[in-house]
């Protein structure tokens, strides 16, 4: 008795525990917080002008707003992106992978392109709705915000590579209106004073006191959401609320300093890394602010760093963003990697095609073969200078006028490098689809096209730039890339979603490179360059043309030659073994080809996005799955495709042209969207 009069509670040590941990998570808050303050202190002293104490002017015009800025959209994107992986329950959640961010980026340089002027309020609130509207779609599309992971990122990203298709073609289309939203696009921190984060910080603080607000309904929404229904959280409006919120903050970010790339995936993942060393730290009333001081710590940090590296003068040119965009990408493909394989027959879903005829097959390979020589034939024709068919043929006969000879010497090598170029995407998506078993998959998602454009503008950007040394180095960078990813995805074998996961996180990487190499090369070329990397068939020579051809000639039929290889890799990954098939070799060969492909269409006609995807779906949905009738109809279809799009983008804005890697993602934006519809998880 005297004994249990002396013992303390049974609750006591747990309680005691539960304290300590909680101050432990306070005191991670409070090193954070140091951490951000000495980051801070470094950043106000990297700039162009040492006299930062003697030049007051320097300090509150230019340093300490910067300083602002970086903290205010730190905060709100580290902040926006937990709460999108809190409520998808998906790590690699974010407003990038999700397509916030060029949705907001989109909704602004729309208003800026069409000359409006608008007040701060009402740009942010362009942004809050081009952002909301891109998550609603990628949310609905995906199959709802807990659908599969590689699911969801790809869904984000092919829907933020149509988003910046569409950014593209405004700044291409209005250079003078939108001048310098290049720059501002990458995400760039510059600020002319401390006026824009006045009327930020408000916007970020309130939405991330109301986040907190919602952090014990977070809190049992990770328990799953019947046991959350079952605890009287309502799960509808907390996800409607908590991605309103989300969207928020992104927007308020991309209105002060542009979308600043993959803060909202780095300081999540690194923040629940501190929360394993400290597990008090992992409920959300700690994990939100703790997130936020994350995200401020590595915006302030790469910008810093950033500066440090490649000197101030230099740092004003290239945005943060690209800094912490090629963080990110590192992080995507981390967290890629330790992806756990769901077992060796697990297929995405797909869309089912009924079985199709051997004369329907007939019918639509020829009716596509004389497609493409029509598309040949007007491509010819059409332009500045209208021609007839009759010119054609003097021209083929070397008795054209010479105005007729000028015209068709220049428009024969582009038109016939768009067909081939369209050829090869489609023939290389065919490939990619079926051996990563992902109907979503392509060349540019992989990082193939990414590496091989990286490649072709550090030719183009440097002192000795040629043809033969920009196809080289697009081989080569292709190449590369290719090899990155499927080393990096080999884990005792390649599982599918670890291959494209990784693939994704190596083109966001490429295309943060080749923004800092543009950005840091001659200003004068900047347009030239931007233009090709969107897809371009202008001022196209033989020389650029005979390569692809060449290779597409070989792969073509190595491809076909392989069908029935094509057809049961497509499967999974036991069938191939248990037939006889070396997988991995089958595998290896089949992506080197598709590499290939892609690496000369990039150096033939720049970077063209969405037909390596709707190609291959265009040509199952019309004659079925088997790969013997695909590969040779989805080569048709993308000849034609390109080159419908190189013909639109001569004529329709004439004297003007639009590239043609832009007309393709806009015309098969909506195919996507379809796509993503109708392949919907169960």
């Amino acid at each position: 008795m005297g004994q249990d009069a002396v013992a303390p509670p049974a609750s006591t040590g747990p309680a005691r525990d539960a304290r300590g941990g909680t101050a432990s998570a306070v005191g991670v808050l409070g090193a954070l917080l140091v951490v951000l303050v000495a980051s801070g202190a470094w950043h106000l002293t990297q700039g162009t002008s040492g006299a930062l104490l003697a030049d007051p002017e320097i300090l509150f015009g230019s340093r300490l707003p910067r300083l602002a800025a970086g903290v205010a959209v730190g905060i709100g994107l580290g902040v926006a992106g937990l709460v999108m992986q809190s409520l998808s329950r998906n790590p690699l959640a974010s407003p990038d992978t999700l397509g916030v961010t060029a949705g907001s980026y989109f909704a602004v340089t729309a208003i800026t392109a069409f000359g409006a002027t608008v007040p701060f309020w009402a740009s942010g609130l362009v942004a809050f709705l081009g952002g909301l509207f891109a998550a609603a779609l990628v949310l609905g599309l995906a199959g709802g915000a807990a659908s599969s992971t590689t699911r969801l990122v790809l869904a984000g990203s092919a829907l933020a590579m149509a988003l910046q298709a569409g950014t593209s073609t405004l700044l291409v289309l209005f250079d003078e209106e939108t001048k310098g939203l290049f720059a501002w696009g990458s995400g760039s921190l510059s600020q002319l004073g401390i006026e824009s984060f006045l009327r930020a910080a408000p916007v970020v603080l309130v939405a991330v006191v109301l986040v907190i607000l919602l952090a014990r309904r977070f809190d049992v929404l990770a328990l799953g959401d019947d046991t959350a229904a079952s605890l009287g959280v309502p799960i509808r409006s907390t996800r409607i609320l908590g991605i309103l919120l989300s969207v928020l903050l992104t927007a308020a970010a991309v209105t002060l300093a542009g979308p600043v790339g993959f803060v909202g995936l780095c300081a999540p993942v690194l923040t629940r890394l501190l929360s394993r060393v400290v597990p008090a730290l992992g409920r959300h009333a700690l994990l939100i602010p703790a997130s936020g001081l994350v995200g401020a710590v590595v915006v302030i940090l790469s910008d810093a760093v950033l500066r440090a590296v490649i000197g101030p003068e230099g740092a004003l040119s290239v945005p943060t963003g690209v800094a912490t965009t090629i963080l990110g990408a590192i992080v995507l493909i981390a967290m890629a990697r330790r992806l756990r394989d769901a077992g060796p027959t697990r297929r995405p879903p797909t869309i089912r095609f009924g079985v199709r005829s051997t004369r329907r097959f007939v019918i639509v390979l020829v009716a596509g073969a004389a497609a493409v020589v029509a598309v040949v034939i007007v491509g010819l024709l059409v332009g500045s200078t209208p021609l007839l068919t009759g010119d054609i043929l003097l021209w083929m006969r070397h008795e054209a006028p010479p105005l007729v000879a000028f015209a068709l010497d220049e428009r024969s090598p582009r038109v016939i490098a768009a067909v081939l170029a369209g050829a090869a995407l489609a023939l290389a998506g065919t490939v990619t689809q079926a051996v990563s078993r992902n109907p979503l998959a392509e060349p540019g998602l992989l990082g193939i096209t990414g590496g091989a454009g990286l490649g072709a503008v550090l030719v183009v950007t440097s002192a000795a730039a040629s043809t033969f040394g920009m196809v080289v180095a697009a081989i080569v960078g292709a190449l590369a890339s290719f090899v990155l990813v499927y080393g990096l995805a080999w884990r005792g074998g390649l599982s599918a979603d670890r291959f494209i996961l990784i693939g994704i996180g190596v083109s966001y990487g490429a295309t943060a490179l080749t923004t800092f190499v543009l950005l840091r090369s001659n200003p004068w070329d900047t347009p030239k360059i931007y233009t090709w990397l969107s897809g371009t068939t202008y001022g196209r020579i033989w020389e650029q043309v005979i390569p692809v051809a060449i290779v597409l000639l070989i792969v073509l039929p190595f491809v076909i030659s392989r069908r029935r290889e094509l057809d049961i890799v497509a499967m999974d990954e036991d069938t191939p073994r248990l037939v006889g098939i070396r997988l991995e070799r089958t595998r290896l060969a089949l992506l080197t080809g598709a590499a290939l492909l892609a690496a000369l269409s990039v150096a033939a006609v720049g970077v063209i996005g969405f037909v390596g995807l709707v190609a291959p779906h265009a040509a199952r949905a019309l004659v079925g799955a088997r790969h013997a009738r695909v590969v040779p109809v989805a080569v048709l279809l993308g000849a034609a495709l390109v080159g419908v799009a190189d013909a639109v983008g001569r004529t329709v804005l004439a004297p003007a042209q639009l590239p043609a890697g832009l007309v393709v993602a806009m015309l098969g934006a909506p195919y996507f969207v379809w796509l993503l519809w109708r392949s919907r998880d169960a």
